[in-house]
């Protein structure tokens, strides 16, 4: 993993990912705030339904990036706030057809914003759900993803490519991938992404 990018240029592709992740349902938010004040009420249990969805959507994201992203506070330290927010963020990333199921057991909150990070990267790599798999092995924590369905096999490969250091343009897209890699280097945890069809890794 030698690619490092400056603190800056982290922050930029961090707060650009964030941004693309909730504006969508901030202006479905905004579209129906514009509706109602045009006074048209034929439309209103329509509007509830944006209203309730996008607001699900965004608490849901924005509670799992101040966790991911943010400084650390007393949720970080509590591994089932941190099971929870991951659910209630892959709910909103998969749909009831193909979800995104999560496994989570874990108790050491050193590894707490990695695996955050990890969930993201991992997210990003399904087409029609699966799950993803947190846990501890022979005192090694491990993330794993299975899938009945096909997995995005140029995602993959391209999140592999920028942990083993590839000269890589950064892109927003991967935003959690370099800034997993800096939070390895900050904890001074060991990565090792296995070489299989999923996407997993073993941190220690």
């Amino acid at each position: 993993m030698k690619q490092e990018l400056s603190s800056i240029r982290l922050a930029e592709l961090i707060t650009t990912r964030i941004s693309h992740d909730v504006i969508g349902n901030v202006g479905a938010v905004s579209n129906a705030v514009e509706l109602l004040e045009d006074g048209d009420m034929s439309f209103l249990e329509d509007i509830k339904n944006i209203l309730k969805v996008s607001s699900t959507v965004l608490s849901s994201r924005l509670k799992f990036f101040r966790l991911a992203f943010g400084l650390d506070n007393a949720n970080t330290e509590s591994m089932e706030y941190v099971k929870e927010t991951a659910k209630s963020y892959l709910k909103t990333v998969g749909n009831s057809q193909y979800p995104i199921d999560l496994e989570f057991n874990l108790d050491s909150a050193r590894y707490a914003k990695a695996i955050l990070a990890s969930i993201m990267i991992a997210a990003d790599t399904f087409i029609r759900g699966g799950k993803i798999i947190v846990g501890t092995s022979e005192n090694r924590v491990f993330l794993k993803t299975t899938s009945e369905n096909k997995l995005s096999e140029d995602k993959i490969a391209h999140i592999r490519s920028i942990l083993n250091g590839d000269d890589v343009e950064p892109n927003a897209q991967y935003a959690a991938v370099y800034y997993l890699i800096f939070l390895l280097r900050q904890e001074k945890i060991n990565l090792y992404v296995l070489n299989s069809a999923s996407l997993e890794f073993i941190f220690e």
